[in-house]
């Protein structure tokens, strides 16, 4: 019996984990949490700093809601080791709460990075990142029902007796966690902006079992990042997402599922000076959900919305009803009497 209660907290812990490409939560407002993507992607936008916040609403329509909330910030600043780099300075703040049992997963990731110019004449830059933090891993057995505390009936029904026989010596899981980025950032023309880049997640591949003598590792991931960013016309831009992932074992070899997550979409300036822009597009997750976002930015305010249309094999019980997801985020610049130097020679991309 204690092997089949074991084998219910794993069933609950890899379900739970398969919501976020098997491993971690996915957000499908992907860009807006870089780095969930890549700690290197820190500070690739225009000005110095900028808080973004997420919310998300999951399977609403099918069981108890899986719910997220994330807060990411970043500050640049100049390094003055050579000339026009600089060090971002990142923070990811991550809650997820999941089914019945409240699996949570809590985290604290610090990050930096530093970008290193490549070109005097050209936007291009070598971005090199850490993030390390702590990490919670719990869930409260008093919400779950076991065998022992279903009680037959006279009627031939049966009752639920208030509490379990079952006890569990560990209902939390801490550890350390550590990743790095690489990327690159640069124009091939005036106004178009690419990144591309690399990351590995979970460099420690921490033990994240819950029962003493069961070891459960959670498996390194690789991460290839890269985005686009070019106009269309005087007030039109078009702007593309994507990221692979793949989880990778003791021995850096490809095991369990690899992921894709993908985002065109297409911007409208309202003004020349870009106070006001209209964003609307599809992401896609792939054998998951197809999501159409619209994100509209006011000033040094960017707020969107987006819908999971589900298209896995939960479709049928979900009715391609998959989540809710809303995003603000706020950019701004520190020293205002050189902010038209720093948002021309600093690491960017243009949304």
């Amino acid at each position: 019996m204690q092997r089949f209660y074991k084998a219910v907290i794993y069933l609950v812990a890899c379900l739970c984990a398969n919501t976020g490409f098997a491993q971690d939560v996915a957000f499908s407002q992907f860009y807006d949490q870089p780095l969930l993507r890549n700690p290197a992607l820190a500070g690739i936008f225009e000005g110095d700093l900028r808080f973004t916040a997420s919310y998300r609403n999951q399977w609403q329509s099918v069981t108890v809601p899986y719910r997220t909330f994330a807060l990411s910030s970043e500050v640049k600043l100049p390094a003055n080791i050579t000339a026009d780099d600089n060090f971002t300075i990142g923070l990811q703040l991550m809650r997820d709460v999941a089914g019945t049992s409240e699996y949570s997963t809590t985290q604290i990731l610090p990050a930096i990075n530093y970008s290193l110019p490549l070109s005097s004449e050209k936007n291009s830059y070598l971005s090199l990142a850490f993030m390390g933090g702590l990490m919670q891993q719990r869930f409260d057995p008093t919400k779950l029902q076991f065998n022992d505390q279903f009680v037959a009936g006279s009627n031939g029904t049966f009752s639920i007796a208030p509490a379990s026989q079952q006890v569990f010596n560990n209902t939390s899981v801490n550890y350390f966690d550590l990743s790095t980025g690489l990327t690159y950032n640069g124009a091939i023309r005036e106004g178009t902006d690419y990144f591309v880049g690399v990351a590995l997640f979970h460099i420690r591949r921490p033990q994240v079992g819950f029962f003493d003598g069961n070891v459960i590792t959670l498996n390194r991931k690789f991460a290839f990042n890269t985005g686009l960013s070019t106009p269309l016309s005087e007030y039109d831009r078009f702007v593309f997402y994507g990221d692979y992932f793949q989880q990778l074992g003791d021995r850096f070899n490809p095991v369990g599922i690899h992921a894709i997550q993908a985002g065109a979409m297409l911007s409208r300036d309202f003004f020349a000076d870009g106070s006001q822009v209209l964003t609307g597009g599809i992401v896609y997750r792939m054998n998951d959900a197809i999501m159409p976002v619209v994100q509209w930015e006011m000033g040094q305010f960017v707020m969107g919305v987006s819908y999971d249309v589900n298209i896995n094999k939960l479709s049928v019980a979900s009715q391609y009803r998959g989540g809710l997801e809303l995003t603000l985020s706020w950019r701004g610049a520190l020293n205002l009497r050189q902010s038209e130097r720093r948002q021309t020679i600093c690491p960017r991309f243009r949304r």
